[in-house]
């Protein structure tokens, strides 16, 4: 043990250490109160998941890098697998070592920036190579708790859709709805036109259509058609308002039926119908009710999805683009892979873990002054030629 921490360094008294102090777990406090007493120590932390997921570390590393020069003090960092690389269940993301008395308490909050961020960078990849040649929108703000879960998971949206690029030549996220986290699908801006909100002020989608041009003349024009339940009436309105942009390749329908119902025109059997013109394999195999459900099924199917674009096409506007979003993760992307379903771009945050106890990232200590330790049962975290 190295000596005893020196009152100046355990006092800081800085914002950020008020911070910690309050928001990690009382052990930890009180395990730096003991460390300051007795002396410090150098330790090496392995950071380690349990389930398959995507290395997203970037703004966990730069949080415990900030903390480390505001208290004066370095930490060794040996990430093991680079930012968008596969990471196996068990494996150790990476190595921290540094002094243990400035260590200990971060623990809480640096596993609260790393376990969520990886698996939300997991499913965005699986999205997107389901996906290959469809353009994503991360339209997760409005289901996240807060503004840092916000930032972390357009980040993880981000490094997902990276890893499905480089490996799938994914198109992948092209960008998210807010200003804030923009940056990281290289927007300066969110992405986005109308909620449902505007439709209804306007009393029909032809005049919220409308509005929207109006105020912002110079944008694409993107049109939810579920509010009146009738998406393909609106849908063909629209595109007979707006001719030039339909031609012009500068006008999509957005799908947002509600699960309670099917989309105009719409039943179990006239969706199977559309399904076996246009992706019989589809419907060909054994399907379980849920993917049933993401095929024939109310809401946003792929049977809407072709129905939608058998009646843009039939009425003259095969260059109108549709958008899709209602419950687009990883599960029903892989199903509207099966359908070939002509989607342009899907609004999702459904990429945000569904099971939250996936998420939990975990960290040991696995040496003491130089003295390879770690609780028995955690020996396979032990650092190999350590």
């Amino acid at each position: 043990m190295t000596a005893k921490v020196s009152s100046t360094a355990k006092t800081g008294g800085s914002m950020v250490d008020q911070a910690v102090e309050d928001w990690t777990d009382a052990y930890f406090n009180r395990t730096k109160q003991a460390i300051g007493k007795f002396g410090d120590a150098t330790v090496t932390y392995a950071v380690f998941m349990r389930r398959p997921v995507v290395s997203a570390p970037r703004l966990a590393i730069d949080w415990l890098q900030d903390i480390a020069a505001e208290r004066g003090f370095h930490v060794e960092i040996d990430l093991r697998y680079e930012e968008g690389r596969w990471v196996g269940a068990g494996e150790p993301l990476m190595y921290l070592t540094g002094p243990f008395y400035h260590l200990v308490d971060l623990e809480t909050l640096l596993l609260q920036k790393i376990g969520p961020t990886c698996v939300a960078a997991y499913n965005a990849f699986s999205m997107c190579m389901e996906l290959p040649d469809v353009s994503f929108l991360a339209m997760d703000a409005r289901h996240c708790a807060g503004t840092e879960m916000a930032e972390l998971m357009a980040y993880a949206a981000a490094v997902g859709s990276g890893r499905a690029k480089r490996k799938g030549g994914a198109v992948g996220f092209i960008g998210n709805a807010t200003n804030a986290t923009a940056h990281f699908f290289g927007q300066e801006k969110g992405l986005g036109t109308m909620p449902h909100a505007l439709i209804g002020y306007a009393g029909s989608t032809v005049r919220a259509a409308e509005i929207f041009h109006e105020t912002f003349p110079d944008q694409n024009l993107t049109v939810l058609v579920d509010y009146f339940g009738k998406e393909v009436s609106d849908a063909l309105a629209v595109c007979a308002r707006f001719p030039d942009l339909a031609a012009a390749g500068r006008l999509a329908v957005r799908l947002d039926t509600p699960g309670g119902r099917f989309c105009e025109g719409l039943d179990p059997a006239a969706s199977y119908a559309v399904l076996d013109r246009n992706a019989p394999k589809a419907i060909r195999g054994y399907r379980t009710e849920q993917e049933l459900r993401h095929l024939i099924g109310p809401g946003v199917s792929a049977a809407a999805v072709w129905h939608m674009r058998e009646s843009l096409n039939k009425g003259g506007y095969g260059k109108v683009k549709i958008v899709a979003s209602s419950g687009f993760g990883p599960e029903k992307c892989k199903i509207m892979s099966l359908a070939d379903v002509p989607v342009d771009v899907v609004g999702t945050g459904s990429y945000l873990p569904d099971v939250w106890r996936e998420t939990y990232a975990t960290a040991d200590i696995v040496d003491y002054d130089g003295e390879a330790r770690v609780k028995v049962g955690r020996e396979f975290l032990i650092r190999k030629g350590d």
